[in-house]
């Protein structure tokens, strides 16, 4: 997504129909996404209608109100594509496990439909990145013009990548669907029936229905129809009459998103400041244990008698002869004393017998203790005085690009990991953040943690009984804790958090698979570059889209509260249309960079011009509005 749509789609120049080939649970994510939420009419095509994921998808095709057909194909080839309607698709999403299958797909789907909006997900970040310019270039030779113009973009993303801003947004700011525009950080904050505006919010984007106000984006959440139902994007009248009867959904202003060029220290003193601390966390008193300490001090008791034997009998002169002399034959070091008296050999085969039987005992206990030393040098546990910190527990794939971000903020952190070669323990050793190399589920590393005395607590493992355990140990050991689980099982994570919800009111749980929390984003990217994210509201959605104000009679020539369009779209931003948009990464999510220009807080009798560029919240009639000029059609039930 690498600009702004420039011009209209003109009306039925392509079908809206949207096709998605996968072989896991983002396939069906996205399913549901694109149906129940964005209301797109959607061609799955799966390996297999008998696994899991299968049925669901067949379950919702067989539902008369859902528009979601199912092709069951082995592989993704031209004979499938075609079949699943490519060639007259408005976007297609590559999901499969594996990198190359997407890419083969991804390239075969180009040359059937030029200019189809391509959404893949890849693994290796460097290979989408190729994949993703060569696509794109691919279609500007075939289209004969500025890809830029036309909305055929190629987007590749990571399902990890896309989770991320929502773990690191649960666990540090507990409810909320992140947003990044422009290096900064916005959310969905749930303000209560009554609450006075916050001074960081920014717009009304919903009146909710108060059937679950603390989380209007859960799976759980229903809906009340009517006029005591949910609202989305209300205008000033209707927001201030329930103010004081149903909570809002706000959009809030985080914190600014901090890059490496924005870290106070440099990258030396960082290291300098992280070698310090290890030197101070070092386990040195290993040497100095009862073990130890025994052994030595018998050697050493042993090599006062003798050189005091020495000494008394053997009259060896000068004086540090006789303790030299008993510590060689001891180490069997010295020469035989066949020249010396009686005394001196009785003495030297005495020191050797000794030898024999205390250093076995002397190099066992120095093995030990550099055993112990080295496998305890690897923890770095937090300090006694550490408290209101995120306990994260697992540094996988998901955990490290997790500890990455919350390295990038103001929160402290401790790591939890029990495999010492896994691939965050580098970048926590790098980052000084404290690290506990045990399995978090045995008892007392959980304390170690401190997990008492923190505010969060991230479960990332990749065993979903594991992760319910360690939350659950962890929910006895500090009930107040807000525990963000990753889980695989969809109905799974729902249960459990419906579960945990109940036995603890007063404390925030979230468990949520990757494909729940990365759907949003992959079906985004299928609905057009100028879409930057997807907000669940209870059972509808609120998109987030940049549009330029040239070209758009209900935009241009009004001012931000004239432009404003009660339930279909609201302007949230202001900004020069020329200042135009660079992707930080398609591959670590959706984030506008570059527009340094943006007015969050827009004086509301701004004229809005040519060359503005807005960010609006939109629902998804108001967006089909805003690029067709007319109104939408309901999409066609199948009877």
């Amino acid at each position: 997504m690498t600009s702004t749509l420039h011009l209209r789609t003109p009306v039925g120049a392509r079908s809206e129909h949207m096709v998605i080939c996968g072989d896991d649970g983002l396939a069906h994510r996205l399913a549901m996404e694109l149906d129940a939420v964005c209301g797109e009419a959607v061609t799955v095509v799966l390996p297999s209608r008998r696994d899991a994921h299968g049925a669901d998808i067949a379950a919702l095709h067989r539902d008369p109100r859902s528009p979601v057909e199912l092709l069951v194909a082995a592989r993704p080839d031209e004979q499938t594509l075609r079949a699943g309607g490519v060639e007259r698709a408005a976007a297609l999403a590559l999901t499969y496990r594996d990198d190359q299958v997407n890419m083969t797909a991804a390239l075969l789907a180009r040359g059937l439909n030029p200019s189809i909006r391509l959404v893949v997900r890849m693994f290796n970040r460097e290979r989408g990145r190729h994949l993703e310019r060569l696509l794109d270039r691919a279609a500007a030779v075939t289209a004969g013009t500025d890809p830029a113009h036309l909305d055929m973009s190629t987007t590749v993303l990571s399902d990890a990548d896309t989770a991320v801003p929502e773990l690191v947004a649960a666990a540090a700011l507990g409810h909320g669907h992140t947003l990044q525009v422009e290096g900064k950080v916005f959310r969905g904050v749930v303000r209560a029936a009554g609450a006075s505006p916050h001074s960081t919010d920014l717009a009304t984007l919903a009146v909710l229905s108060g059937a679950h106000e603390d989380d209007p984006a859960g799976d759980d959440s229903p809906e009340t129809p009517g006029e005591d139902g949910t609202q989305l994007l209300p205008d000033t009248r209707t927001a201030d009459r329930r103010q004081f009867t149903h909570g809002r959904l706000m959009l809030e202003e985080v914190t600014h998103h901090k890059t490496e060029s924005d870290e106070v220290h440099p990258r030396r003193e960082l290291r300098g400041s992280w070698l310090r601390a290890r030197l101070a966390h070092l386990p040195w008193k290993v040497f100095l244990s009862r073990e130890v300490l025994a052994i030595f001090g018998a050697l050493a008791a042993i090599v006062v008698v003798l050189a005091l034997c020495t000494w008394q009998f053997a009259h060896e002169a000068p004086w540090w002869k006789n303790v030299y002399l008993p510590l060689l034959d001891i180490f069997t070091m010295g020469d035989p004393a066949t020249g010396d008296g009686a005394v001196r050999r009785w003495l030297q085969l005495i020191a050797g017998f000794v030898g024999l039987a205390v250093l076995p005992l002397v190099v066992a206990a120095a093995v030990n203790a550099t055993e112990v030393f080295r496998t305890a040098a690897v923890n770095h546990p937090p300090d006694d005085s550490l408290d209101d910190h995120i306990v994260l527990v697992g540094l996988g794939k998901i955990g490290t690009r997790v500890l990455a971000r919350l390295c990038t903020t103001d929160h402290k952190v401790v790591a939890v990991e029990r495999d010492p070669h896994a691939r965050g323990v580098a970048l926590a050793r790098e980052r000084g953040v404290p690290l506990i190399l045990e399995d978090a589920a045995h008892p007392g590393v959980l304390d170690r943690a401190r997990v008492r005395h923190s505010k969060s607590l991230l479960v990332l493992t990749r065993d979903d009984g594991e992760n319910l355990d360690i939350v659950m140990a962890a929910r006895e050991a500090n009930p107040a804790v807000r525990a963000v689980m990753r889980l695989y099982d969809d109905d799974f994570a729902a249960t459990v958090q419906r579960t945990l919800r109940a036995s603890y009111p007063d404390a925030l749980t979230r468990s949520r698979s990757v494909s729940a929390l990365a759907a949003p984003s992959f079906a985004a990217a299928m609905m057009g570059r100028h879409v930057l994210g997807v907000m669940p509201v209870e059972r509808g959605s609120l998109l987030f889209t940049v549009v330029d104000v040239a070209g758009h009679p209900e935009l241009e020539g009004r001012s931000v509260h004239g432009a404003f369009r009660e339930h279909e779209w609201r302007v949230l931003a202001v900004g020069a249309a020329d200042a135009g948009l660079v992707p930080m990464d398609t591959l670590a999510g959706l984030r506008v960079d570059g527009a340094q220009g943006f007015d969050w807080r827009p004086v509301h009798g701004r004229v809005l011009r040519a060359g503005d560029r807005v960010v609006l919240a939109t629902t998804r009639r108001g967006l089909d509005v805003l690029m067709t000029g007319v109104q939408p059609h309901p999409p066609q039930r199948r009877p």
